[in-house]
């Protein structure tokens, strides 16, 4: 058996500074990701754990974890007592890697669904470990990566509006996300860091982009163009504009 996968890098080359994805059908007919990386690659199953493992017999570990908390919160009548120790919180902060290699994967694919289940589920993780680690450092350690994964997300929902064709739709992903980071940061004591966030930075470029592709609002139009027309003192042409705004405003409060 030849084990060397050296034809298929040499066929695929490596892209430094740049994130190179596929989608390939494997030899047992389901579809897979590949990420190539400067020594090799990764290959990811496009459902379920990335690497089709099934650990416990659930979908993932995270899944394992949540119906454990369901039969304590059964056994027990609530959650008190429930705890993840340190080796526990590790195999889930290993498994959530394989998960963001994939989200990552999926975005520059543009499966902007996936990419939202995927970080979805990973800011799962980041809340089980936040509530039952029972090392303060369990608890705390994935905490710094929640601004990265709610930016993906919003991202990922706002891309997935765009392409639908719901630019407004669109704007409040974003804004949402936006939110989501902010309220992290304060919830953190870290307001400071508020003004320095590259994921708010992104996201704010974002908000500008989606709004040059909202369709102009009429009755904004017109009162620019009153703004305009009083500053230059044309008076006439206010006053028709104002009769033009009134009767623009009267029709869209109809219709809403």
């Amino acid at each position: 058996m030849d084990l060397d996968i050296n034809h298929i890098l040499r066929d695929w080359p490596h892209q430094p500074g740049q994130l190179t994805v596929r989608k390939i059908r494997g030899r047992d007919g389901k579809d897979k990701i590949q990420l190539r990386l400067d020594l090799g690659l990764l290959q990811m199953e496009i459902t379920g754990r990335p690497d089709g493992q099934r650990p416990h017999g659930c979908e993932s570990l995270l899944e394992y974890h949540h119906k454990r908390l369901q039969r304590h919160k059964q056994e027990h009548g609530g959650n008190e007592g429930f705890k993840l120790d340190a080796k526990a919180c590790e195999l889930l902060r290993a498994e959530a890697m394989m998960y963001y290699h994939r989200y990552v994967a999926e975005f520059v694919l543009e499966d902007f669904q996936a990419v939202d289940r995927d970080t979805t589920r990973n800011l799962a993780v980041m809340d089980l470990c936040a509530a039952y680690g029972t090392d303060a450092t369990d608890r705390y350690v994935l905490e710094q990566y929640r601004p990265y994964v709610l930016m993906m997300r919003a991202r990922a929902r706002c891309q997935g509006e765009l392409q639908g064709g719901r630019p407004q739709a669109a704007l409040q992903a974003a804004q949402e996300g936006l939110r989501e980071i902010e309220e992290f940061y304060k919830k953190m004591e870290q307001e400071q860091a508020i003004a320095s966030s590259a994921e708010l930075a992104i996201l704010k470029a974002l908000v500008s982009e989606v709004r040059s592709k909202l369709p102009v609002d009429p009755v904004q139009r017109l009162k620019r163009a009153l703004a305009k027309a009083v500053a230059e003192e044309r008076y006439e042409e206010a006053a028709a504009l104002r009769d033009q705004i009134r009767r623009a405003s009267a029709r869209k409060a109809d219709r809403g």
